[in-house]
């Protein structure tokens, strides 16, 4: 899944778009989706950021559709705890399981339906970002923004040599499931074990080769980090401000509207 996110992330058609004018996009929309108080706005965030990432980037629907599966799952139970556990209102759904009364009230499913919508919304608007913005530019946004270098470099560094884990990970699981590593419950835990000690012991020998070839390139303290996207076209500008100002004053106007 990193890979073809990544992969995406470089291959859009969104590509050569400014990454400060995405970041603005995406992280408006989900401080708007979090400020909102009805379930509308974020909706509408959901279905416009869904549209601008499948339509303008170019990202496909039936992948695209697999990775908002994965908000779904642990929205809808965070949404059915809460409009269980929150009262309030008229009773829309009641019944009793050993000899415990359980029930749905109108606060309880407006405030999950608003659970739901910002969790969508947000989620499209992140997804939007990692799936057209690569991480390299990220950080050259950072470090703009003014962030502190070793602090942008530390990210770096991290975020690159998680991918180099993975598959060292995903190798020696290969490994161990070629010499039937995973039959039975003792053999699994004896080999997921195994893994973490090797993984371990590899990532220390990888981190000792990473500072012995930085000296050996004269590392001073500092990586060099140029934003490697075009300036920001200005009609794109006024695009961004006009779509968060049309949000927010469907937040502010649906602000008491409730869906039940």
């Amino acid at each position: 899944m990193h890979d073809l996110l990544d992969d995406y992330a470089h291959s859009n058609a969104l590509r050569d778009t400014s990454p400060r004018l995405k970041l603005l996009l995406g992280l408006g929309a989900i401080l708007l989706c979090v400020a909102s108080a009805a379930p509308l706005a974020p909706l509408f965030i959901a279905v416009t950021m869904s549209l601008i990432t499948v339509r303008l980037a170019k990202i496909p629907g039936r992948f695209y559709s697999s990775l908002l599966l994965i908000p779904f799952s642990f929205s809808l139970l965070s949404a059915a705890v809460v409009a269980f556990m929150h009262g309030g209102g008229d009773p829309l759904f009641a019944f009793s399981i050993f000899g415990i009364s359980l029930g749905i009230r109108e606060d309880g499913a407006n405030l999950a339906l608003l659970l739901i919508a910002r969790t969508f919304g947000g989620m499209c608007s992140l997804f939007f970002i990692a799936l057209t913005t690569p991480m390299i530019e990220i950080f050259s946004v950072l470090k703009f923004l003014g962030l502190p270098d070793f602090l942008v470099e530390l990210s770096m560094l991290m975020y690159r040599y998680i991918f180099v884990f993975v598959d060292q990970a995903a190798m020696i699981h290969n490994a161990q499931v070629m010499r039937l590593g995973d039959a039975g419950v003792k053999n699994s835990l004896n080999s997921f074990a195994m893994l973490c000690s090797v993984l371990f012991l590899r990532s220390w020998e990888q981190g000792e080769r990473l500072i012995v070839a930085m000296d050996a390139r004269c590392y001073d303290g500092k990586l060099d980090l140029m934003e490697q996207a075009g300036k920001a076209e200005p009609r794109a500008i006024f695009a961004i401000i006009g779509y968060m100002v049309a949000v927010a004053a469907i937040a502010v106007l649906t602000r008491d509207i409730q869906l039940l």
